[in-house]
């Protein structure tokens, strides 16, 4: 990946998580040029429940990116928790045939990027966060 000056990279650590109904919330700590940000995202979801969680995945980080785009960032490298997740939208190898159109739109969003990087790493407090606010939501 090439940030450029025009293209500065940013960093994004992507947490998320989704109620019983579908509505889900997702969380990005945005990382560059000396500033920190978090952005708070809705998404929905509409998948069978064997497929949910990666359903979410797919929404959630589609919300982020388009986000992203809408606030002017060409450049990123999303940091993910979840190996198989990251490696999935990379390859594409292993998408549930149920997760193909949401698979394509999240590929679409991140190619309209001038460049980016998707990685496993540590999105613990961002997802926890998430969750929590996800089972709150299905409380009330």
């Amino acid at each position: 990946m090439r940030a450029t000056r025009e293209n500065p990279l940013v960093e994004v650590v992507a947490g998320y998580a989704t109620g019983t109904q579908g509505a889900g919330v997702a969380y990005a700590r945005v990382t560059g040029e000396g500033r920190q940000n978090v952005l708070r995202l809705d998404f929905r979801v509409n998948a069978p429940r064997e497929c949910r969680e990666r359903a979410a995945g797919y929404a959630a980080m589609t919300a982020i990116v388009r986000a992203l785009w809408k606030r002017g960032i060409r450049a990123a490298r999303f940091i993910i928790g979840d190996e198989d997740f990251a490696e999935e939208i990379v390859t594409g190898r292993r998408v549930d045939e149920r997760l193909a159109i949401p698979y394509v739109r999240l590929r679409c969003a991140m190619n309209s990027l001038a460049s980016f990087d998707v990685q496993a790493g540590s999105a613990d407090d961002l997802t926890q966060r998430a969750r929590a606010e996800a089972a709150l939501n299905v409380a009330a």
